[in-house]
């Protein structure tokens, strides 16, 4: 009797459609809250919007971002703050993907993608550089390091204050 159960239960379960994805040819699509790989954006004109502060590093509660700071000249600026992120990483194997660093970012300079396919042979390799984060330059913008004349730096970025 119970050999006639476990076949019926068999034949149940077969003659249902398959609810596997064949990965990665299929791709079940994310929601949108979904927080993926790290991205470092930029303003339109180039600069980087990391000012360096490293409130997201404060932030992250498993310590997997290290920001190393640096100052800003006319000859050579990266950011529109006297600051910028001279060293920016994040070790992908400590990250626990909570988005702190997204929120405690005072320019949304980091934020959380939909890239999930993250993997790793070697353990250096799960540290992501900057130069790994950091958006490509707009089309009509700049590549960092710009050289600007003292005090007109802030002009193309709407949102920075005007210097007293």
């Amino acid at each position: 009797m119970n050999v006639i159960r476990g076949f019926a239960t068999t034949l149940k379960h077969v003659l249902k459609e398959p609810i596997t994805l064949q990965y990665p040819e299929e791709v079940r699509p994310f929601q949108e809250r979904f927080k993926g790989r790290h991205h470092l954006r930029r303003y339109d004109n180039g600069l980087e919007k990391c000012i360096g502060c490293s409130l997201c590093a404060a932030a992250c509660p498993a310590d997997a971002i290290w920001v190393e700071a640096a100052e800003n000249t006319d000859e050579a600026r990266y950011s529109p703050g006297e600051r910028y992120a001279k060293t920016y990483e994040i070790n992908m194997l400590r990250c626990i993907f909570c988005g702190y660093c997204e929120d405690a970012c005072p320019t949304q300079a980091i934020e959380l993608g939909h890239e999930h396919q993250l993997s790793f042979t070697d353990r250096r390799d799960s540290i992501f550089t900057k130069d790994m984060l950091i958006d490509r330059v707009p089309e009509d913008g700049e590549d960092t390091p710009q050289t600007v004349e003292p005090g007109e730096f802030n002009r193309a970025i709407p949102d920075m204050p005007a210097p007293k």
